[in-house]
Formats: structure tokens, sequence, C-alpha cells
């Protein structure tokens, strides 16, 4: 198992609800890779964007620790790419 930290930029028009579903989604899709989140939590609530993403000037970032076997890392990537409400995704392995 490795320790692992995950910056996701998210659109920022979702609303609370939306918000709390994308969370858990992003939570249960390390789970599903045999996976445990350490610690989630929104990094910044709207961060102006350098250039626009998917016609998006703003986004919400959020960060999240977590612990996955290293072949588990494909599998969670090709799930956050399919979210069509996570607009970029930085996933950096940490070291021990």
């Amino acid at each position: 198992m490795n320790n692992y930290e995950a910056m996701f930029i998210l659109q920022p028009n979702l609303s609370e609800e939306d918000r709390k579903i994308l969370f858990k989604q992003l939570a249960e899709a390390v789970s599903k890779a045999k996976g445990e989140v350490a610690q989630a939590a929104v990094w910044e609530e709207k961060r102006k964007l350098y250039c626009a993403i998917k016609k998006h000037n703003e986004g919400l970032y959020y960060l999240m620790n977590f612990t996955l076997p290293p072949e588990g890392i494909q599998e969670i990537t090709r799930g956050y790419k399919l979210n069509e409400n996570i607009l970029r995704v930085l996933i950096s392995r940490l070291e021990s």
C-alpha cells in the first residue's frame, strides 16, 4: 500500500447536495480499488483558474489523502476521467 494525495479541480457551480454526492463518489472509488481515504476536505472554495478548463474560469479545489495498492491507481484515474464534474485531477505518491 502506497500513500497518495489527489488534488481535484471541480466545477464551481455545483449545489451543496451535488457536492456531497460527488465527494462521496470520490471516496467510494478509492474504497472499491481496495484503498482507504485518510483525509479529505475542500482546499479552496472558488479559485480563479489561470486559463479556462472546459469553459470554466473558476474551480472548486478538493484535496484527498489516501492509501491504495499501486495497481489501483489506473482504475480510479479512469473513473475520475469519466466524471463530468471533475475538471482536472492530479494524483501524487507521497513518500512515507
